[in-house]
């Protein structure tokens, strides 16, 4: 399918950063599949071997993220999992949730049922729904063949001073509550095995990269160059007046999308402009392109700066710092917006 772009500009007054985060490492290995070379006995064997590792150490695909202690103000917590493909052929790779309980209450206690409760749905709501904040992020949908790598990483963090007092109180409260009862069934059963606070089960799946509608497309990653044409529509390969420089926004191309998402390069200023004449210098500009455009909006921005689960926060007056988190599930990239207008 023949892609068409769209090319987003920015005239000089947004520094946009992509942020390239170090990860801790998982690993994960099964065996190979078998194809027949041509029409003969012989047996092709292609070597099947993902790996996952944390602080250099193998783990299971299964990951269970458990915490004891909870409470506002406290450290974030972050884990990370590389992925690496050490076998022959390149692998699709996805994650999904597949329980969690927060302390002990039966409403906070989710159970995957696609038909019911998603694991979508329960990773949106434990990065926004609580006072604390649970995000997760897969950096990509596929590791190439013989090396190819992608990393998961997990962050748990409780502003110290919120804009929900109340909230935060009442959740303290439960925690606090939790904690002393399991102790409590530990003094009167010796054997009882406490509980942490909070305890999500992970699972990380590797499988054969399939071309479908749905699979990572290898070619257009997020912050990739790509030199583009905009007056004659295509891919170049020489900077020229009409060939620009400019890096993929979308972050994750599939292959059933049919639009991939351009931005001129940042770094260059096309027009020298004020906010309030930004429309009249976007049309001037792109004028004489023939390729489909739009100005950049903030949620292009807050889409691609959230994939950092540690470092990309809102920053609000007399407030603590607060981690972005997952804006992916239906309108929560607007949601957050308006937080951060408020």
């Amino acid at each position: 399918m023949k892609r068409r772009f769209k090319v987003y500009l920015r005239i000089n007054l947004i520094t946009l950063l992509f942020i390239i985060v170090s990860f801790i490492s998982l690993t994960l290995a099964w065996f190979a599949y078998t194809g027949i070379m041509r029409v003969s006995t012989e047996i092709d064997v292609k070597v099947w071997y993902i790996e996952l590792k944390k602080n250099d150490e193998t783990v299971t695909n299964n990951l269970i993220l458990s915490l004891t202690e909870l409470y506002p103000g406290m450290e974030t917590i972050g884990e990370v999992i590389n992925i690496k493909n050490l076998g022959d052929s390149d692998a699709q790779v996805k994650y999904s949730i597949m329980s969690a309980r927060i302390l002990g209450t039966p409403e906070d206690n989710y159970v995957i049922d696609e038909d019911l409760i998603t694991s979508e749905y329960v990773k949106d709501r434990l990065s926004h729904e609580y006072p604390f904040h649970i995000n997760m992020n897969l950096s990509k949908g596929y590791v190439l063949a013989r090396g190819g790598e992608a990393t998961f990483e997990v962050s748990i963090s409780w502003p110290l001073d919120s804009d929900t007092d109340l909230f935060d109180s009442f959740w303290g409260t439960e925690a606090y509550k939790f904690q002393v009862s399991e102790q409590e069934k530990k003094m009167a059963d010796p054997e009882y095995k406490v509980r942490p606070a909070i305890e999500i089960v992970i699972n990380i799946a590797a499988e054969q990269y399939i071309e479908e509608d749905t699979t990572s497309d290898l070619r257009y990653n997020l912050g990739d160059e790509v030199l583009f044409d905009v007056v004659n529509n295509q891919v170049c390969t020489e900077i020229s007046s009409t060939c620009i420089k400019t890096y993929i926004l979308d972050v994750n191309n599939t292959l059933g999308d049919n639009v991939v998402t351009l931005l001129p390069d940042p770094n260059i200023e096309y027009l020298s402009s004020v906010f309030s004449d930004y429309n009249d210098a976007f049309s001037t500009i792109t004028n004489n392109w023939t390729v489909t455009t739009r100005p950049l909006l903030a949620e292009d921005l807050l889409k691609v700066i959230s994939v950092d689960m540690i470092n990309s926060v809102l920053v609000r007056e007399n407030l603590s710092d607060l981690i972005i988190g997952n804006v992916s599930y239906e309108n929560r990239v607007y949601s957050v917006m308006q937080k951060a207008i408020d």
